[in-house]
């Protein structure tokens, strides 16, 4: 199934059976000389530091040291790791012992966040750092445009270098409507550059529709 999801030609498959085989599955195999993922986890945790670090340094040019480090620290967690090994069904290729199944391990978040980093060694080891960028392209870096750490960035002034970056643009935020009573209101914003409408966004307030609008259109931009 890895093969077919995300077309990776795999060369030795002794990296990725050590990397989804748990410490219980050895102790009850003892004789067939089985290797457990701890080792090349750690591994996958450098390979991750590095390619997300990479990633958001040449995305995000102008983002500040401090912002760099809390959105590498929010893509690069256990919450976020778990929920995409979920994604890719890494908890289906889990080799656990008995009574580790029966405790129902394999949807245990910090075991799948594990999972997720000793894969990226394995596939590491096996294909090269081309290969897991990627891989990691299309699982984790696409979940920036997909809104998950929206909370850690700032799309207004992403949408503002972007446009800016080949001479002055003129950006304008504009309000479509506003419903819902005050306490609830919903706004509806669209942004236009240079008198084209690039994006729309929703939220609870006009910063927000903002916000939303100007990730919409670094969406439609790109």
């Amino acid at each position: 199934m890895l093969r077919e999801e995300f077309n990776i030609k795999i060369k030795n498959y002794d990296y990725y059976d050590e990397a989804f085989t748990h410490a219980s599955y050895v102790n009850e195999h003892p004789k067939e000389n089985l290797r457990y993922y701890e080792r090349i986890e750690f591994l996958g945790d450098a390979v991750m530091q590095l390619c997300v670090s990479e990633y958001l340094f040449k995305r995000y040019p102008n983002l500040p040291e401090g912002k760099l480090t809390r959105l590498r620290a929010a893509m690069v967690c256990e919450d976020s790791f778990s929920k995409l090994a979920l994604e890719c069904h890494f908890d289906e290729y889990i080799r656990l012992g008995n009574g580790e199944e029966k405790a129902n391990a394999r949807k245990r978040p910090s075991l799948l966040c594990d999972i997720f980093e000793s894969f990226i060694g394995a596939l590491y080891q096996d294909l090269g750092k081309e290969v897991v960028v990627d891989f990691i392209s299309r699982v984790v870096f696409s979940k920036l445009d997909q809104g998950w750490f929206d909370h850690l960035l700032d799309h207004k002034s992403e949408l503002q270098e972007l446009v800016q970056k080949d001479g002055d643009a003129k950006i304008v935020y504009e309000v479509l409507d506003a419903v819902g009573p005050d306490n609830d209101r919903i706004y509806t914003m669209q942004v236009v550059v240079n008198g084209q409408v690039v994006g729309q966004g929703q939220g609870h307030s006009k910063k927000a529709a903002e916000q939303a609008a100007a990730h919409q259109a670094l969406k439609q931009l790109r």
